[in-house]
């Protein structure tokens, strides 16, 4: 495993590769510098998009994962920028409880890129499972322009 870091308004990212896809990032763990073309190019877009010049991702991902976690982190990667679902939404495209839903949201092992914090409930933001929490996920929320539902 190979990892890189980025220092961000939402505190340092940790972008771990497997040598060819991004497979996590992390507000924890050994903050990394190693030089592989995955992590140059994911740290690259990470800048872009905190910076508010990149709106949609494009790097090769690889979520290590049970099956249903990773048709979870699809449909979140179809969420465009500044949108948002709730997991009601997701639970109804996959036919199972948005409760699973929120759980795999929980477990998303790309968050930012894989943009779990698009994800809210029906009556509320939901959780966020990254550094700061529900703070955060109202950052990147404010950040991408999806604030109007959050006054």
């Amino acid at each position: 495993m190979y990892s890189a870091t980025l220092s961000t308004p939402v505190g340092p990212l940790t972008v771990t590769s497997n040598g060819t896809a991004i497979t996590r990032v992390s507000w924890e763990g050994p903050k990394g510098h190693d030089a592989r073309p995955e992590l140059t190019e994911a740290l690259s877009q990470l800048d872009a998009y905190f910076e508010g010049t990149l709106k949609d991702f494009d790097l090769p991902l690889a979520v290590e994962a049970p099956a249903f976690q990773v048709q979870v982190c699809e449909v979140m990667q179809s969420i465009p920028f500044g949108e948002t679902l709730t997991y009601g939404d997701i639970a109804k495209r996959l036919d199972v409880p948005a409760q699973a839903i929120g759980q795999a949201c929980g477990g998303n092992p790309i968050p930012v890129i894989i943009p779990c914090h698009r994800v809210l409930g029906a009556t509320s933001l939901g959780g966020y499972s990254g550094e700061g929490g529900v703070e955060t996920k109202v950052w990147l929320l404010r950040h991408e322009g999806a604030a109007g539902l959050l006054i």
